[in-house]
């Protein structure tokens, strides 16, 4: 066949396969040249048959996939916030100064009684609910222990019973007494003091410790 006659042929396949494609269902990509099927065009080696309006921004994965933008990896889930934790109506308060207990005592004066209207009763009216009143009695250092243990136990009860007659309630009250075992720190009283003067330097470690936990409303 002569060079002329080869290229008609060649034009004429390719008016041919132009005109097939005009009046078939294809993609939207004017890029490429694709059959009757909608499929892409290609040559004996696999490679896609391109028009002359192809630009890198028509690439199809499946002809030029190094050309085709990849999609963003997915951004990951946030983690699922942790629950709030409830907040607490813990707090710790000691009966001292000038609501001590009276030397070989367990009376809970009238200072005493105002402190703990004041400091323990009107914080209990911001809990939820009580837990645990734990309510520890302490004495001096002057005296035997079984005295001193007698007394710290009192001067507990004497705290519990009047919290009770004001409405405290808890899940659970404990009363104990640790007798002269946990003086208060920084307490430092000679013992060849006067006994007066002793008395009075001891007076903070009589004592009655108040411990509340529980859930604030």
């Amino acid at each position: 066949m002569k060079p002329a006659n080869l290229t008609n042929t060649l034009l004429a396949v390719a008016l041919g396969l132009s005109a097939t494609v005009a009046g078939a269902q294809v993609p939207n990509n004017d890029g490429y040249l694709f059959d009757t099927r909608g499929l892409v065009a290609k040559s004996g080696f696999g490679l896609c048959w391109k028009t002359t309006r192809w630009t890198p921004a028509m690439a199809i994965a499946e002809c030029d996939p190094e050309l085709v933008k990849k999609p963003e990896p997915a951004a990951p889930a946030a983690p699922a916030a942790a629950p709030a934790k409830p907040k607490a109506c813990n707090f710790t308060y000691s009966l001292q100064n000038d609501a001590t207990f009276t030397f070989g005592k367990a009376d809970l004066n009238a200072a005493g009684k105002d402190q703990l209207d004041k400091n323990v009763l009107a914080k209990l009216d911001s809990c939820a609910s009580v837990k645990l009143l734990l309510i520890t009695g302490h004495t001096d250092r002057i005296g035997g222990h079984q005295v001193n243990q007698k007394l710290s136990e009192k001067r507990a009860d004497a705290v519990k019973a009047y919290l009770a007659s004001k409405g405290a309630k808890a899940d659970a009250v404990e009363t104990m007494g640790a007798g002269k075992t946990q003086p208060v720190p920084g307490v430092k009283c000679d013992d060849k003091l006067p006994r007066k003067k002793l008395i009075e330097c001891l007076a903070p470690n009589r004592r009655v410790v108040i411990e509340v936990q529980g859930p604030a409303k």
